[in-house]
């Protein structure tokens, strides 16, 4: 079998380095420590004031307005439903909260009430 590229495999260790790997030797000190998870969070399951539909809020995550935004982009995936910030909450369509308690565990919430 005739391989255009076999004879690339053995020049590449003579090129001169990319800039992808010039990026990932970079100090490690340039990195952010990773945000420690919140430690609880309360669900809240509503209805009035909605027009009817179902809602299940989560509360008191103690997270910034960009890292609220994350979770609530995650949540929508993860549940298949949609989702929004509201305040210091993250509202998702529908009632999950027999879902929830194991999602926010697996982010590291140690404490999941309410429901």
């Amino acid at each position: 079998m005739n391989n255009p590229f076999a004879k690339l495999k053995d020049l590449r260790d003579a090129l001169p380095p990319g800039e992808s790997q010039a990026k990932s030797t970079a100090s490690p000190a340039s990195k952010q420590p990773e945000k420690k998870p919140p430690s609880r969070a309360v669900l809240r399951y509503e209805r009035k004031g909605r027009g009817g539909k179902e809602v299940t809020l989560i509360e008191q995550l103690g997270l910034d307005a960009t890292e609220l935004e994350l979770w609530c982009r995650d949540a929508r995936k993860a549940f298949g439903c949609g989702g929004t910030v509201e305040g210091e909450a993250i509202a998702l369509s529908g009632d999950q909260r027999k879902r929830l308690p194991e999602w926010l565990s697996s982010r590291g919430v140690k404490k999941v009430s309410g429901g």
